[in-house]
């Protein structure tokens, strides 16, 4: 019986016909890589939930940065954790915050770098919360107060953006917090500043590393009333239509890998850049599976990766990015 031949299955048994064919490419450009910033001096911390990403201050962050341009990225975001939190989070719009100081120092060692900057209230507040608590007057129950906190953000994105941030990517998920932003940022003489809005934050149980690393557990409650409910998809097109008319310039999709079909909606849905933010739990546990000698490390992160290119993803924010575009090198 003679069966009907389709050649391109021969041609992929090859590897240079199977590039050639290769319909998603990953490269470094695609890598945004965040790092962890702390007050003091001569400190280089590893984080003990995510092994190989480190709290630095200023005088060590150097040598971060130093890798970061060698393995060919593009881009970090910056994630504070300040000496100093109290109830409204001075420490994130302080002329002489720890992000504003990275900023200026990152800037000044690699101008080329693209600073992005996190843009919330939650590492700095002494209640971890992303937002300003008041009390309801009928139950006393804290709540948190949306339009105190979007007030206090717009300083935030101000400050950074007068340190030198590229963009910025508020992460908080308060009402109507791109246009306070991107109307803030634009009377300040920043109207040249992007946003990246965390447009699709879910209420995830894949940021527990995280919240380690940027000691920013809530000390009550949850964040679920500003968070998304992991169950909903079309409530993520809802979220993400609100950003784009407040004014957001890219759409983030966070956690990535539980979510990819979020950021296939996304993609086909906007004509904006869409990230997808590779987050710590999902990076701690490909990292404890290799350490037990369980998975190919190299293999299952470019993997990972690729896919998440695949669904949409035009950038992905990932710790795995210095070493992913080292082994895309061949390194």
């Amino acid at each position: 019986m003679n069966f009907p031949v389709t050649r391109l299955r021969r041609l992929r048994r090859t590897p240079a016909l199977r590039n050639m064919m290769r319909e998603t490419v990953l490269t470094a450009h695609d890598l945004i890589y965040p790092i962890f910033v702390t007050h003091g001096s001569g400190i280089k911390e590893e984080i003990p939930s995510m092994p190989g990403i480190h709290h630095f201050s200023i005088d060590r962050l150097k040598e971060e940065i130093d890798a970061v341009v060698k393995a060919g990225l593009q881009s970090v975001l910056l994630f504070g954790v300040p000496e100093h939190k109290d109830e409204a989070g001075t420490s994130a719009y302080a002329e002489d915050g720890i992000v504003q100081q990275a900023i200026k120092a990152v800037k000044a060692w690699a101008p080329e770098l693209v600073v992005i900057a996190d843009t919330c209230l939650c590492q700095f507040t002494s209640h971890g919360h992303c937002g300003v608590i008041e009390h309801n007057p009928l139950s006393g129950a804290a709540e948190i107060a949306n339009d105190p906190s979007l007030e206090l953000l717009v300083r935030t994105a101000v400050s950074q953006a007068a340190a030198g941030a590229d963009i910025i990517a508020p992460s908080n998920m308060m009402d109507g917090f791109v246009y306070a932003i991107r109307t803030g940022l634009d009377q300040a003489g920043f109207e040249q500043i992007p946003i990246m809005s965390y447009a699709v934050k879910y209420a995830s149980a894949f940021y527990g590393p995280f919240r380690d690393a940027a000691h920013s557990t809530p000390q009550f409650g949850d964040r679920k009333t500003y968070q998304m409910d992991p169950a909903n998809a079309r409530e993520a097109l809802r979220e993400a239509d609100a950003d784009v008319a407040e004014g957001a310039d890219m759409l983030m999709v966070k956690p990535a890998l539980a979510y990819l079909d979020v950021l296939r909606l996304l993609k086909e849905s906007f004509d904006l850049p869409v990230a997808a933010y590779n987050v710590s739990a999902e990076y701690s546990m490909v990292k404890a599976a290799a350490a037990n000698g369980w998975i190919d490390e190299r293999a299952i992160v470019l993997e990972t990766l690729t896919g998440m290119k695949r669904a949409g993803a035009d950038l992905i924010i990932t710790y795995h990015a210095i070493d992913a575009a080292n082994w895309l090198q061949g390194n």
